[in-house]
């Protein structure tokens, strides 16, 4: 019978504080340089692009390893954030931010196929009839872009859920404050009779990823009948 034990149940806890938090905060800066990336005529978008793509590419350790340099105590944010006494390194703040730094990718990029999708004619006619750019923002672009805003959040939680790499650099593998269950299970497996336990994170894993896809595909039926 696979059963949890306490520490478990606190990474299984910090996995879900985790993800949610990395989602609900990367959400509108996602929205906002989707628009951007859209809608601007700015020069130089690719190499935002460009930028913001990188985590994709990148080994998240060496992801993890950048953040560690810019949050650690030496780098130029760390050195910031300490004198408010903000502590990144070794903390379930460093594990939100490895994750939404490597989920903001996937949001971004499904946000941007939404807006894209849209007829841009809609935003000049709301122009013309006297409509700033904050009206049709709010009116028109994003009650349009809401289902790409919804799978973009869904594939960005389903990523953070699983986030490994970046995390383990930045936040460490501390049971209680920073082991979710990906570090859990790495644990689990690095030690002599482990696997059974591994394997019931394994599941545990299995059921919240599908239970988000779930959950995320239930909500776009719903919004696709109420429009």
């Amino acid at each position: 019978m696979l059963t949890l034990s306490p520490q478990d149940i606190e990474a299984i806890g910090l996995s879900l504080k985790v993800a949610i938090s990395a989602t609900l905060i990367s959400t509108p800066m996602g929205i906002g340089v989707a628009y951007f990336l859209v809608f601007s005529r700015m020069r130089g978008k690719s190499i935002v692009e460009g930028i913001i793509n990188l985590p994709l590419v990148l080994p998240p350790v060496v992801v993890g390893y950048l953040l560690l340099l810019a949050f650690g105590s030496n780098g130029i944010i760390g050195k910031l954030l300490a004198g408010f006494n903000i502590r990144v390194v070794f903390s379930l703040t460093g594990a939100v931010i490895a994750s939404a730094v490597v989920g903001f990718p996937l949001l971004v990029r499904s946000i941007r196929i939404g807006m894209e999708a849209i007829d841009p004619a809609y935003a000049r006619v709301s122009r013309t009839l006297g409509a700033g750019w904050w009206d049709s923002f709010l009116t028109i672009i994003l009650p349009l872009s809401l289902r790409a805003v919804l799978a973009g959040m869904t594939l960005m939680f389903a990523r953070s859920l699983g986030e490994f790499g970046a995390t383990v650099i930045l936040a460490g593998n501390i049971p209680g404050v920073t082991q979710t269950i990906p570090l859990a299970i790495y644990e689990y497996t690095s030690v002599p009779g482990g696997d059974r336990m591994a394997l019931t994170l394994c599941m545990v894993s299995i059921g919240l990823s599908f239970a988000v896809l779930l959950v995320s595909e239930a909500a776009t039926r719903r919004f696709r009948r109420s429009v």
